[in-house]
């Protein structure tokens, strides 16, 4: 895995790192679940007020952390009680050990109990289910997790939400809505991934005692700084040809913004050149709006780019390092029908955005015949709309959905939101990483194209595209962060203070 991102592992993956440290490195198992119990203890022992510690113990391993949390909190002077869903003498070997070491009060709660079982609780344990869970919550441990949700008090989960996959984060029923998620040696892959991040709360990281070194390859990474260290810088001898060139095509009637916006955030984030191609009628507008930006018109059909506007684009691409196809496009038939030509045929890396991803809905495969890499930057709406589904469907299963766009368009996919994934699947094993920098001041109009210009940038200074993708997407979050500190609030962000910060959220 890129040294730039922190391993995140799926179900399998975390299973395999747990064999390998009991069975090759000789670590007791029950050795792990101490570790495990202590760390779940104190992150309970953090949010407990005055009042009884309710844990909701499952019959595997997870129910055994909760045990072994059970028994540390009744020694630390906390009232605890065990709730477990299913017969003491289900429990597994490890689970059934630690319930023989603690010596207070435990009892099987009846699905229809478990409400008034949880009433006064000063902090609930979710000890239901770990990472190998999958599918939607049967009886009891579907009432059990409604009944924690309406506790009214604070939830610690025990390595992940009970009824979130691990492996990507989706949620097939009901799932426990943790405050505070204590995470087992290492994050898992869907406690980043929405729902499942909505579902996990604070993300605290506990090492267990498994040693460093498992052999196992992680199923994803988390973007870190360090996808900004050793990103091309312009030298003595370099000029505004050798430090990367952009064209921007795209613009129509009353979406000017949007080109002015991929053009402005490319020339910040580092590239020596950048054009843009917009209709003939709108080229004066863009002249009095970009300084620092090349301008040409081209072809056009009432306000909007023509078929013939293609040839033009082309051309231009020719002599381009990066091309962003697709913001303020519109959605003309001949505008659309010159993004589908110029995507097809355009020599340069290609960043798809906008209605340039729209021009290629339920037509992703045409752009796996592209000899040149191709990156696409769908919203849920416009990944939906590629893929012949719908935002809803989408959401509920981010990464299922952007592998599968990834595969189809042999391409890079950024699927934005706040859980940004970025996925490759253009080698024989895709890559994937997340982002879990949240900045709320990126929720308004214009960013999209900020991150949109960014990459081309990136990938014009010579960037491999996964990598240049990455880079963007974090200092994009960056750079929202930056902005809102600036401006005073997230809320009164707007695009272009975003792209005032590129060059300081670029700095690693």
């Amino acid at each position: 895995m890129e040294r730039w991102l922190r391993p995140l592992y799926d179900a399998e993956g975390m299973r395999a790192v747990d064999a390998w440290a009991i069975e090759e490195q000789g670590v007791p198992s029950l050795r792990l679940m101490e570790a495990a119990g202590n760390a779940l203890a104190e992150a309970a022992r953090e949010l407990a007020a005055e009042g009884p510690v309710r844990i909701v113990c499952g019959k595997g391993n997870n129910g055994g952390d909760g045990l072994v949390a059970a028994r540390l909190l009744a020694g630390w002077g906390h009232v605890v009680e065990v709730l477990l869903l299913w017969p003491a003498d289900e429990l597994s070997g490890d689970a059934a050990a630690n319930l023989e070491r603690f010596q207070g009060e435990v009892r099987q709660v009846p699905a229809a109990e478990l409400a008034a079982a949880l009433e006064g609780s000063a902090v609930v344990i979710d000890a239901i289910f770990g990472t190998g869970f999958s599918g939607a919550p049967r009886s009891p441990a579907a009432e059990a997790i409604a009944a924690i949700n309406g506790a009214g008090a604070p939830v610690v989960a025990a390595d992940i939400a009970s009824g979130i996959d691990a492996s990507d984060g989706t949620a097939a029923g009901a799932a426990v809505e943790a405050d505070v998620t204590v995470s087992f040696h290492a994050a898992k892959l869907g406690q980043r991934i929405a729902p499942g991040k909505a579902h996990t709360g604070e993300l605290r990281v506990a090492p267990i005692g498994i040693p460093a070194g498992a052999p196992i390859e992680p199923a994803a990474g988390e973007l870190t700084d360090a996808v900004l260290a050793d990103l091309p810088r312009r030298g003595p001898a370099s000029t505004k040809f050798t430090s990367g060139q952009v064209v921007v095509a795209g613009g129509s009637r009353g979406l000017t913004g949007a080109v002015c916006m991929v053009a402005s955030a490319a020339i910040r984030a580092g590239a020596g050149y950048a054009t843009a191609l917009v209709p003939a009628s709108l080229e004066p507008i863009l002249e009095v709006k970009l300084t620092e930006v090349m301008t040409r018109g081209c072809a056009e059909r009432d306000g909007a780019l023509s078929e013939e506007a293609a040839a033009e684009v082309l051309v231009a691409c020719e002599r381009a390092d990066a091309l962003v196809l697709g913001p303020g496009l519109g959605r003309s038939e001949p505008a659309l029908d010159a993004a589908r030509r110029i995507a097809a045929a355009a020599p340069s890396p290609l960043v798809l955005d906008a209605d340039g991803l729209n021009a290629h809905a339920g037509e992703l495969e045409g752009l796996s015949a592209r000899t040149a890499p191709t990156v696409l930057t769908p919203h849920a709406g416009e990944l939906a709309r590629l893929l012949g589904s719908s935002s809803e469907e989408v959401n509920g299963r981010r990464l299922e959905s952007a592998l599968t766009a990834a595969r189809q368009a042999r391409a890079v996919v950024v699927l934005k939101g706040d859980d940004t994934l970025i996925v490759d699947a253009r080698g024989e094993r895709p890559r994937v990483a997340v982002s879990a920098l949240a900045s709320p001041a990126l929720a308004t109009a214009g960013t999209g194209d900020v991150l949109a210009g960014m990459i081309g940038a990136l990938i014009a200074r010579g960037v491999e595209p996964f990598r240049a993708a990455c880079a963007a997407v974090h200092a994009h979050q960056r750079a929202g962060r930056i902005a809102a500190r600036r401006v005073g609030s997230a809320e009164s962000v707007i695009a272009s203070d975003v792209i005032a910060a590129v060059a300081e959220a670029l700095v690693a």
